[in-house]
């Protein structure tokens, strides 16, 4: 009986972990509703799922302005070294060890101050989100100044 009752309370807690999934970020009602949820986001799980997708908006704003900078840098006209095909090798190179640098210190760094600890999740992708958006920022002054 006591097994049957312990794997019924592990079903349960993940049935319930579930429901609250889908309660918070399931719905289009639910979608609208994140920065509110996420303003008043408390638990692990909740804080986990709203930095998750905060970092997921901020990577594809940065994927998007990458493709502008590669578009803006193919107008270049002008002679080697200055010239497009060396602006977009540069460009790619530095993207690589921007990603390589983000991740390093995000993924390997931040976690060491929290020791494991329950924050570290949402403390690794608050990092990812903030590097992320500074580097879209940069990405969008190429295709201005250019």
């Amino acid at each position: 009986m006591t097994t049957l009752f312990s794997l019924s309370a592990a079903h349960l807690s993940l049935f319930m972990t579930l429901i609250a999934g889908s309660i918070l970020f399931g719905g289009e009602k639910a979608k609208a509703d994140r920065p509110a949820i996420c303003a008043k986001a408390v638990s692990t799980f909740e804080l986990n799922q709203c930095s998750e997708r905060a970092w997921q908006a901020a990577e594809a704003k940065l994927n998007a302005a990458f493709a502008t900078a590669i578009v803006a840098i193919r107008k270049i006209d002008q002679e080697k070294p200055y010239d497009r095909d060396s602006w977009e090798k540069s460009l790619r190179a530095s993207q690589r060890a921007w990603a390589s640098f983000r991740d390093a210190d995000c993924k390997g760094l931040v976690p060491m101050s929290w020791s494991g600890g329950t924050g570290t999740t949402s403390s690794v992708l608050e990092c990812m989100t903030t590097k992320t958006k500074i580097r879209t920022d940069e990405l969008l002054a190429i295709t201005v100044s250019r």
